[in-house]
């Protein structure tokens, strides 16, 4: 299982449990144990929470990310296109030494 697949499972797993606690606050405030006040407070509290949560789990993922791929020392796209340009440079240098002969 990739990382991809881990952050996706638990993003899904976390607009399910998101769903279930609106549905118990709600189920609350039609018993009468919370006013809809209350019950909306909750659950703006809860949002928040959650966002909060999910921006920390891509921040953390991101950095994960970053650092794993600077221990495989990838090139970066700068890298690809600096090395693109002097392969360029290069073959019009030998183009230009051929057609001297």
């Amino acid at each position: 299982m990739t990382v991809f697949d881990i952050a996706r499972n638990a993003l899904l797993a976390g607009l399910g449990v998101q769903e279930k606690v609106k549905e118990f606050i709600d189920d609350l405030v039609k018993k009468g144990e919370l006013s809809d006040s209350q019950g909306a407070k909750l659950i703006k509290e809860w949002t928040e929470k959650a966002d909060k949560g999910t921006e920390d789990l891509t921040k953390t993922l991101s950095e994960l990310i970053s650092r794993t791929l600077e221990k495989m020392k990838l090139p970066s796209s700068d890298d690809i296109d600096k090395l693109s340009k002097k392969i360029s440079s290069l073959e019009a240098k030998i183009k230009k030494l051929e057609s001297s002969k």
